[in-house]
């Protein structure tokens, strides 16, 4: 019983209806709480609040049978950890997390009443999973194959922003001591002009103050650039990859094996990665003794073999192989 309860509140497959019904039904129960969380803001449908507060009540009530459902399967999401553990890891996953402060607010937090916002990730999370090429996929894939690109632009912003927040105080503290009281005073200015908000509430009047701040209002249409095109730059070549991967296998003509040697470019990828990225289709991996199944978040070690079907692929190695073996002239 209880791994049944666990195939159904987890995130279901088209061909389990129970579980695809409790998908939508969480959806729905999620879309109907921040509604009427939204609704009793409005001073004119005060007559209705206390209806907003019992859909309030009964959809915190349906998270929180949810949240002990999910703890109690934990084990069966986490198989080879203990029971204990394994409700350990779930409680302090991401989703255990988020599943907790989407509930502790109505009861405990009042004032952090923002964390019930969370439980929108929740339905991004529902539609967004068992989809491959998904536009959620596209942009975890792109942030995660330029983070360090995204990391040194901004460690770029943050050198900038104390630079002209100790020039701006160096310039500006003689003339408004209670504006730029020390050299950190000035952050908040920095943060709004470098980002081109410029909020107008802090500003230089001297000369010098007023020449920095050109300078800086130019670095920081350069500073918002330098992210912006970082991460347009990786969507055109995630669409890219998954253009020539996008193909449909009607059979398996082509059967191959792979070896992940240290010199293939593969190793270290998953399997998901892997068929983004070549469009192959791998049926199983072959780990010494054992045989894996190609799930999407296998990741590919070396000394592994691939089981793989692509004619191309194969095809381009018969040849490279078949070339290498040919007498040279």
């Amino acid at each position: 019983m209880r791994k049944r309860v666990f195939d159904i509140i987890q995130i279901g497959y088209k061909g389990d209806l129970p579980s695809r019904a409790f998908d939508i039904f969480i959806s729905v129960v999620i879309v109907m709480n921040i509604l009427a969380m939204t609704l009793e803001t409005f001073d004119t449908l005060s007559p209705a609040s206390g209806v907003f507060k019992w859909i309030e009540i009964i959809t915190v009530a349906v998270f929180c049978i949810e949240y002990i459902l999910r703890l109690w399967t934990a084990d069966f999401l986490y198989p080879k950890s203990g029971k204990l553990m394994s409700r350990v890891r779930f409680l302090f996953s991401y989703d255990g997390i988020i599943d907790l402060l989407t509930i502790l607010p109505f009861y405990f937090l009042s004032g952090f009443i923002v964390f019930r916002m969370l439980r929108v990730v929740r339905i991004f999370r529902l539609f967004s999973i068992n989809s491959q090429y998904d536009s959620f996929n596209v942009i975890t894939a792109v942030l995660r194959e330029k983070r360090n690109q995204i990391i040194s632009s901004v460690f770029i912003v943050l050198i900038l922003m104390l630079a002209s927040s100790i020039g701006m105080y160096s310039a500006e503290h003689a003339a408004q001591p209670e504006a730029f009281e020390n050299a950190f005073s000035g952050i908040w200015w920095s943060i709004s002009t470098l980002m081109t908000v410029g909020y107008g509430d802090i500003y230089p009047i001297t000369v010098v103050g007023k020449i920095m701040a050109i300078f800086t209002a130019f670095l920081g249409v350069g500073v918002v650039a330098i992210p912006t095109g970082i991460i347009s730059a990786g969507f055109v070549e995630q669409y890219k990859k998954d253009e020539h991967s996008d193909t449909v296998y009607h059979d398996v003509n082509n059967i191959g094996e792979i070896l992940a040697d240290k010199d293939s470019s593969f190793v270290g990828m998953t399997i998901g990665e892997l068929t983004r990225t070549f469009g192959m289709r791998v049926f199983v991996l072959i780990r010494g003794d054992l045989a894996v199944i190609a799930s999407e978040n296998v990741k590919i070690c070396e000394g592994d073999i691939l089981v793989v079907e692509n004619e191309r692929f194969i095809n381009k190695r018969k040849k490279r192989k078949h070339k290498e073996a040919a007498p040279s002239e």
